[in-house]
């Protein structure tokens, strides 16, 4: 830090020229200017270098100095990070208040971690053992939900010398040496330090072969993403992105949860923080807080911490990931991502692609969306890394580079429909649009949580809605009336299948969250009055005398009742007592 040769010899908003002696080496972390503001090189042109700054420019000059790190952008993992709320390049944002105010100094350095705080430590190796990376050596609480468990970095292995016993810890107080048997000796702390933009290592990417559950029927039933998997949910403003992945956020069965907000607005941003303090975690009963790491970076913070900030996330995924635990990362969002791309790569005078995004977006995308995945750790067991990104085309325009590069590297498309979210339907996931890719390959966890036959109902009930959507376009042209019995049928149970499966109430006690076993009896339930209904009309029976029953309201209300006392032997009697009743009414 002391290298005052290099100075600023030109600034373009938040891309600084910076020149004197060798130029600097590429995605390393410099100092830039009298208040120090962190910076990524980010090119090299000669004896110049080009630096991306995470804080505001404003009052840089030409001649002010530039200190070099020689260490590119990194964070510290360890303790003390669930709970925590970041910027985007990872420094504490309730630390900073408390140092600097309400508002962001610029130049301040923290660590992402407390330094001074002590941990209650286990330590579970002894001087002699062998170690190689990733392996457990110490286990601390780190709140009511997580247990955090110490590894020896990925790239350190030998014999522990020196162990220290159980007891209270920094940080960054060595609690036992690595011997590498050539006279090295690495000292192994509650925490490491880990550069952003490299992925972390694991033993071998095993196959995605069982669902993230979520509790939310449209997703669990019809688009699940797997465990490991990505997935993407684009939608127009005002269509429910933020809600969904709140919804997923307290429903989906992850161990932890990372909730990015990339470029959003500040007001959403608020909201986030206020309802994961209050939520309480269904699992454990707690707050949700316990087990939830936020990552703040709204839309008026600097553009270039923007575009690191889904790294920064995504580094501390992993970290867990190679723990053993399951992570789900949801993104809000990376269009906001992509946007900061744009503005930089516009800086930089790069040559443009389409709709002025530079043309390494895609590759951009699929190194951040490869990153996820069902792992066999460094340690011996098994982790893995959700992704979920919500994208914002303008619009609502998915043919938009962001929303079509994106489904390249996903196998989980949820796409929101403005038309259902107006329509007070949410989630508000079009049921014709939307697709996954990992259906067929969790099907053994759907037999054995969901019980055999879940995948016939499945295809039946996709079955009902596509048969729907095409007779709706026949009804608008001439009405519904016109249609014979066994076509309205098809359009009374689709609209049974949309109200009452399909639409979900995330304030409602019992709606907000369906287990597998009541979605299951949902719709059995469903494709009984359906196939009750054929035999009426095989028998020449008006539908109008089943619909005058109520069968079909009652069963749009089943979705509450059945978290209230109600069984699905009570529905199936339900049906069946209105199918007889208008059976024998007719004979």
């Amino acid at each position: 830090m002391a290298d005052t040769n290099y100075t600023i010899t030109g600034v373009n908003g938040p891309v600084v020229t910076v020149t004197g002696g060798r130029s600097l080496p590429k995605m390393s972390l410099v100092r830039v200017g009298e208040l120090r503001l962190p910076g990524e090189v980010v090119s090299v042109h000669g004896m110049d270098s080009v630096v991306q700054v995470y804080e505001d420019t404003a009052g840089l000059m030409a001649g002010q100095p530039v200190y070099p790190t020689g260490q590119p952008l990194s964070v510290m993992l360890g303790p003390g990070m669930i709970g925590t709320v970041y910027d985007g390049i990872a420094r504490p944002l309730a630390a900073i208040e408390s140092m600097a105010g309400c508002f962001i100094t610029r130049g301040v350095d923290l660590p992402a971690l407390d330094t001074e705080r002590k941990w209650d430590v286990t330590v579970e190796l002894k001087n002699g053992d062998a170690v190689t990376g990733g392996e457990i050596f110490a286990r601390t609480r780190e709140s009511g939900a997580v247990e955090h468990r110490c590894m020896v970095p990925p790239n350190v292995s030998g014999t522990i010398e020196d162990a220290k016993p159980s007891g209270a810890y920094t940080v960054t107080e060595p609690v036992a040496f690595v011997a590498d048997g050539h006279g090295g000796r690495t000292p192994l702390t509650l925490a490491q330090i880990w550069p952003v933009r490299r992925p972390r290592p694991a033993k071998k990417r095993l196959r995605i072969d069982r669902p993230l559950f979520t509790g939310q029927r449209v997703i669990d039933a019809l688009f699940p993403v797997g465990k490991g998997g990505c997935a993407a949910i684009p939608g127009p403003f005002g269509a429910g992105k933020t809600m969904t992945q709140h919804q997923l956020a307290k429903w989906c069965d992850a161990d932890i949860i990372i909730y990015l907000g990339c470029g959003e607005r500040g007001n959403e941003m608020t909201q986030v923080l206020d309802e994961f303090g209050e939520l309480v975690d269904p699992k454990s009963g707690q707050s949700l807080m316990e087990r939830t790491i936020l990552i703040a970076n709204t839309s008026n913070m600097p553009v270039a911490a923007r575009e690191a900030s889904i790294y920064t996330g995504m580094t501390i995924a992993e970290y867990y990931r190679d723990m053993g635990y399951h992570v789900a990362l949801m993104a809000d969002s990376t269009s906001r991502w992509a946007e900061a791309l744009r503005e930089i790569s516009g800086r930089l005078e790069e040559m443009p692609a389409e709709e002025s995004f530079p043309a390494y977006l895609p590759s951009r995308l699929a190194g951040f969306y490869e990153r996820a995945g069902y792992m066999e750790t460094l340690g011996g067991g098994e982790g893995s890394v959700t992704v979920v990104g919500a994208v914002s085309p303008q619009g609502g325009d998915f043919s938009e580079p962001v929303t079509q590069n994106t489904r390249r590297y996903i196998g989980t498309f949820w796409a929101l429909d403005r038309s259902l979210a107006y329509a007070r339907h949410f989630p508000a996931i079009n049921w014709n649009t939307s697709y996954s890719e990992y259906f067929r390959a969790c099907a053994g966890w759907y037999e054995e949580h969901y019980g055999a036959g879940f995948g016939e109902l499945r295809a039946r009930m996709m079955q009902l809605l596509n048969e729907e959507a095409n007779l709706q376009e026949i009804v608008k042209l001439i009405g519904a009336d016109v249609l014979p019995d066994d076509q309205k049928l098809v359009i009374q149970t689709a609209r049974v299948i949309r109200e009452g499966f399909l639409q979900q109430n995330a304030f409602h006690k019992t709606d907000t969250y369906t287990p597998p076993e009541q979605q299951m009896a949902m719709l059995q339930v469903i494709m009984r009055l359906y196939d009750r209904g054929r035999e009426l009309v095989a028998r020449s029976i008006p539908l109008s005398q089943l619909e005058s029953t109520g069968v079909f309201a009652d069963l749009c209300r089943m979705k509450f009742g059945l978290g209230e006392g109600k069984t699905r032997e009570d529905y199936m009697a339900l049906v069946d007592g209105a199918a007889d009743g208008v059976m024998e009414a007719n004979v």
